[in-house]
């Protein structure tokens, strides 16, 4: 049996801090818990594209910023906003932050659509997705593929950055972009949605 150990790197969050970095790998090619490997660099996606609290499109959390496929996986960068408004969007993305600060989630795992023509059936019975259309990303506490991980969490403190002279590197995440797509992979007449 494969597995991936992490080590999850945790910095205070503050009142200066407007939103908080997550780094991780998205997808490898290792054969998921459901029996399916989908290829990392069969992967179509566009960023920004949401980040979803439980693969539930009725919960974005932030925005995945950064990815690029290799090979072996695909890392990813993603923002979480910090909400000052009270009100049910806080409390989301606050259970969010705070389940990752105290390491109570953290994996990823992806929700995405096979591209028709571009599967294979494996002979244990589950399917290679060779080419896939990405939609979103989602924190999850358990990921079908056991490789997703979250590497690293940080606040970004722009007052630090602007001090430092790189008050140009903040990463505005995109709420309007933040639509919920779907997260699942057709086998036949069947829809299934990765967990």
């Amino acid at each position: 049996m494969d597995r991936a150990y992490s080590v999850l790197e945790t910095k205070s969050i503050d009142e200066g801090v407007d939103f908080v970095t997550i780094r991780g790998i998205a997808s490898t090619p290792t054969t998921d818990r459901m029996g399916d490997i989908v290829e990392p660099m069969g992967a179509k996606f566009k960023t920004p594209m949401p980040l979803l609290w439980q693969h539930n499109h009725e919960q974005p959390v932030g925005n995945v910023t950064f990815a690029s496929p290799t090979a072996k996986g695909i890392p990813f960068e993603a923002v979480l906003p910090i909400v000052r408004e009270a009100g049910r969007l806080k409390d989301r993305v606050d259970e969010a932050i705070h389940s990752l600060k105290y390491q109570l989630v953290a994996a990823v795992s992806i929700g995405f659509s096979a591209v028709e023509g571009k599967i294979e059936r494996l002979k244990t019975g589950g399917l290679r997705f060779l080419e896939w259309d990405w939609h979103e990303l989602s924190l999850v506490t358990i990921p079908a593929n056991s490789q997703a991980v979250i590497t690293a969490v940080k606040s970004i403190d722009h007052e630090h950055l602007a001090s430092a002279g790189r008050a140009g590197d903040r990463v505005a995440p995109s709420a309007a972009k933040a639509v919920a797509l779907t997260s699942t992979a057709k086998r036949g007449n069947i829809t299934i949605t990765k967990r």
